[in-house]
């Protein structure tokens, strides 16, 4: 996508916006996030299925693979009942990393000279964006400036009712911690860490820059609405058109950054889902479901490893 059309349908929004909305009404707007997004007293999750689910079968053995969002909604922490079936199904959880391992936050936490460096511009509009998310200035100065940035952008989501405390992978955690059943992760903390960092000076400066373009012009959230959406429905298809829409990858640097936030790790996934099958019992794997889609699609690489996969549809 170039920044030639990202700029066009921008202003065609915003005119859009300024004809729809009541005057006035933008004013009156509160300039700080919601609160983190909680279930209303007496309210009952929505007992359905979403996300992406496929059977995985090798050696006579079935397991499950399932695509995951890395956030979610009070009314998504309730299983569906094909997921939960299939959770039960199986012997472990198996998720990209344990968000309860200590050393995760120990390894983003780690300060190194590409993601502590920025320059004067980019720190100060990351200052103004802290400020205006109503955050002390030091809130997040424990974390690299790029994670600071993304973590403006998780509080960002909260105006669609988005948080990671109702991402799938703390409900289906919290499911198997209740039942007793052992968490596996097929990444540790170091080789998350080196995958969503950047790896220099130049490339920290590209995320940053990005992010905090993504902010301000609202396509944080817009694209992340549709992500959302699209998974909610399960829609494989709209996944897998994620660059056509995604309004991140307008240049070399966010493609090759998106190639290994995604493509290059499933390989190492693969392998690793292949590991534990070859160690016997039955497995639950979840993962982003970014990595069900493209070249390097999860569910193709294990395909080439000998397993059968087959897609769970799910009721409507």
């Amino acid at each position: 996508m170039s920044t030639q059309r990202h700029s066009g349908l921008w202003w065609v929004r915003a005119l859009l916006l300024a004809l729809l909305v009541p005057s006035g009404a933008l004013a009156e707007q509160p300039r700080c996030a919601p609160p983190l997004p909680v279930a209303a007293p007496g309210a009952k999750a929505s007992v359905q299925d979403r996300g992406l689910l496929w059977r995985m079968t090798r050696n006579g053995r079935v397991s499950y693979l399932y695509g995951s969002l890395h956030v979610g909604k009070p009314a998504w922490s309730a299983i569906g009942p094909q997921v939960r079936a299939a959770l039960r199904a199986t012997d472990q959880l198996v998720l990209e990393i344990d968000p309860e391992d200590p050393a995760l936050r120990q390894a983003f936490e780690a300060d190194n000279e590409a993601t502590s460096t920025a320059s004067p511009e980019l720190a100060a509009a990351l200052a103004l964006a802290i400020e205006a998310a109503c955050l002390p200035p030091d809130a997040l100065q424990s974390l690299p400036r790029v994670l600071q940035a993304a973590t403006l952008v998780l509080l960002d989501a909260r105006w669609l009712g988005l948080s990671p405390v109702y991402a799938q992978e703390q409900v289906l955690l919290a499911a198997t911690r209740q039942r007793q059943r052992p968490v596996l992760a097929l990444e540790s903390p170091a080789q998350q860490a080196a995958a969503l960092l950047p790896a220099n000076a130049t490339e920290a400066h590209t995320m940053l820059a990005q992010t905090l373009r993504q902010l301000q012009d609202g396509s944080a959230r817009r694209v992340l609405a549709r992500l959302a959406q699209v998974w909610e429905q399960g829609n494989l298809a709209a996944l897998a058109d994620y660059a056509a829409w995604c309004e991140c990858v307008a240049t070399p640097e966010e493609q090759a950054f998106m190639r290994r936030l995604n493509d290059e790790r499933n390989p190492g996934l693969a392998a690793g889902i292949e590991a534990l099958h070859r160690r016997g019992g039955r497995y639950f794997v979840a993962v982003g479901a970014l990595h069900m889609t493209g070249p390097m699609a999860l569910p193709k690489l294990l395909a080439a490893r000998g397993f059968v996969l087959q897609r769970v549809r799910f009721k409507s």
